[in-house]
C-alpha cells in the first residue's frame, strides 16, 4: 500500500534530483515506477475504537492520522507525496495542499484569526485577488497596507502575518526578504513565492515561516491544473489541516498528481523560460514603442511591460502568444492587468502599486525566443 508521506533522504539532494525524486521514495520497494492515484473518498476500517482515537489526535494538533488513510477530506496519499515533494523543494518542514492559491491564503487568514490575529500588514502590490480578499474584509480580517520600510511600525498586538510578493504581480517588484523577515519579530512572514518558485528563491531560508503558492501556475505548469500550497513547519501545518478538513478546500487526487508530475520538470522549465524571458526583456526595453520594462533581478520567466500605444491594440494583435489570464505555463502568455487580474483592485490603489493603465503582463512559455518576438514586434505595430 503506498504511503503517505516518504521519509526524507539521509544526506542532502540538489534541487534538481529533488525536484524529480522527492515524494517518490518508497515506489522503487513497491515494485512501483509511476505513483499511484487514490481516488478513493473513503477507507474501510473495522477497528472503530482505533478511529476514534485517531479522530481525537487530529483534532488536538492537526497531525496527519497514522496508519492507513480514514477519508479524503482528512488525507489523500496522492496529495500527500505532493505536499512531501513541495516541502523538500522549499526546505520546510512539510506543506499543506489546497483546491486553488486563494483558499490556501484564506486558510492561512483562518488559522490567525482563529487566534484572535485578525489584522494584516501587507505590502503592494499583490496579486488582485489577494488584495481584494484582504481590503474587503471578506473574512473579518483588517489590513494595513503599507511599504518594507514601514512593516515593522505597522505591526499591532492583533496582527497576525505579514504578506508580501516577490516578485510581485504584475509588476515584479521585489522585496529584500531577508529584512523584510527581521522587521516582522514574532510576527509570522508569509511570501507569495508563486512568480519564483523555489527554482530561484526559497523564502524560508530568509526567514519567512509560510510560503505560498498558487500551485496552477509554474508549479503544475502545464495549464491544467487548479491548486494553491502552503509550505510551512509542521506546527503552522496542523492548524491548516484542521482549517481545510472544516471548510472543506481540498486539493482533488488527479491534481494532486498532475503536480507532482509538474514537480519533476520544474527546474528545466523555469531555467529555460527565463533565458528566453530575459531575452525579450533586452530586446523590449530596446525598443521606442515600448516606454519601460519591468524584469527582476533574480530572473524568471515574467516579463512585465508599458507600451507608449494602445495596450489593448498589443492584446488584440498577438498571434503565437496567447492572449489569457493566468501564467507559468508551458505557452506564452499576455494579458492586460488593469482589465482583468487587477480590475477587482480600486483604480487609485491599483495606480498607486506601480499598475499602470499601459502595463501589459507577459509569462514566457517555451517557445523559440524569435518567433515570440516576431509575434511581439507584429503586435505592437
Amino acid at each position: 500500500m503506498e504511503t503517505a508521506r516518504t521519509k526524507s533522504p539521509t544526506r542532502t539532494r540538489a534541487l534538481a534530483t529533488e525536484a524529480v525524486h522527492a515524494g517518490r521514495d518508497d515506489l522503487a520497494g513497491q515494485g512501483l515506477h509511476v505513483p499511484p492515484i487514490d481516488l478513493s473518498t473513503t477507507y474501510p476500517s473495522a477497528d472503530s475504537r482505533a478511529e476514534a482515537a485517531r479522530i481525537d489526535a487530529f483534532a488536538t494538533t492537526g497531525a496527519e492520522p497514522d496508519g492507513p488513510p480514514v477519508y479524503a477530506r482528512l488525507g489523500n496519499p496522492t496529495v500527500a507525496r505532493f505536499e512531501t515533494a513541495l516541502a523538500r523543494l522549499e526546505g520546510t518542514e512539510t506543506a499543506v495542499a489546497f483546491a486553488s492559491g486563494m483558499a490556501a491564503l484564506s486558510a492561512v487568514l483562518l488559522v490567525r484569526a482563529s487566534l484572535g490575529l485578525r489584522h494584516v500588514v501587507a505590502v503592494r502590490p499583490l496579486y488582485g485577488c489577494s488584495d481584494h480578499l484582504l481590503t474587503a474584509g471578506l473574512l473579518g480580517s483588517e489590513v494595513t497596507w503599507t511599504d518594507p520600510a514601514g512593516i515593522a511600525e505597522a505591526l499591532r498586538p492583533d496582527t497576525g502575518c505579514v504578506l508580501v510578493e516577490s516578485p510581485a504581480n504584475p509588476t515584479l517588484a521585489e522585496v529584500d526578504l531577508r529584512a523584510v523577515a527581521h522587521a516582522c519579530g514574532s510576527v509570522p512572514l508569509m511570501v507569495d513565492n508563486t512568480f519564483a518558485t523555489p527554482v530561484l528563491q526559497r523564502p524560508a531560508e530568509h526567514g519567512a515561516r509560510l510560503v505560498l503558492h498558487s500551485a496552477t501556475k509554474y508549479l503544475g505548469g502545464h495549464g491544467d491544473v487548479l491548486a494553491g500550497v502552503v509550505a510551512c513547519d509542521e506546527e503552522f501545518a496542523g492548524r491548516l489541516r484542521q482549517v481545510r478538513f472544516a471548510t472543506g478546500g481540498v486539493l482533488h487526487p488527479l491534481a494532486g498528481y498532475l503536480l507532482l508530475r509538474g514537480l519533476a520538470t520544474l527546474p528545466v522549465r523555469v531555467r529555460a523560460a527565463s533565458r528566453t524571458a530575459a531575452e525579450l526583456a533586452r530586446r523590449l526595453a530596446a525598443d521606442p514603442r515600448v516606454e519601460r520594462v519591468h524584469y527582476p533581478a533574480i530572473g524568471g520567466a515574467m516579463v512585465a511591460f508599458e507600451v507608449h500605444g494602445d495596450p489593448h491594440a498589443v492584446i488584440g494583435g498577438v498571434r503565437l502568444v496567447t492572449p489569457a489570464v493566468s501564467l507559468g505555463s508551458v505557452d506564452s502568455l499576455i494579458q492586460h492587468p488593469a482589465s482583468i487580474s487587477h480590475r477587482i483592485v480600486d483604480a487609485e490603489d491599483r495606480r498607486g502599486a506601480g499598475v499602470s493603465d499601459r502595463l501589459l503582463r507577459l509569462s514566457v512559455g517555451l517557445e523559440d525566443v524569435d518567433d515570440l518576438w516576431a509575434d511581439l514586434d507584429g503586435a505592437l505595430g
